[in-house]
């Protein structure tokens, strides 16, 4: 696939997709986690963070290593959302789970 884009001038315009649908998909991950599971959630990003971190250091392939680390510092910025999202549903601006004691 990424000989085709290459041959093709399209691994830019890929990328720069993908980037968009990454950042599109931690929106609501961010949103979800803090309404089931609140702020202590963070880990979780931390942790996908990390492997795609150390995912982007050990492959080789441009493509592969831009989306990994897109997507790495898409969820360590996701930590300081998911705090920030605490206090968007503290001001009313977005629902509290009735469900969940925190």
């Amino acid at each position: 696939m990424t000989e085709f884009l290459s041959t093709h001038s399209l691994t830019g315009l890929a990328i720069g997709l993908c980037t968009f649908l990454i950042i599109g998909m931690c929106h609501p991950l961010v949103i979800k986690g803090e309404y089931y599971f609140g702020v202590k959630c963070w880990w979780a990003f931390l942790i996908g963070g990390i492997a795609c971190f150390i995912g982007a250091l050990l492959v080789e392939n441009i493509f592969w290593q831009s989306l990994l680390g897109v997507g790495a510092f898409s969820l360590f910025w996701s930590i300081k959302e998911i705090f920030e999202q605490r206090q968007r549903v503290n001001k009313g601006w977005f629902p509290r789970n009735p469900n969940r004691n925190s």
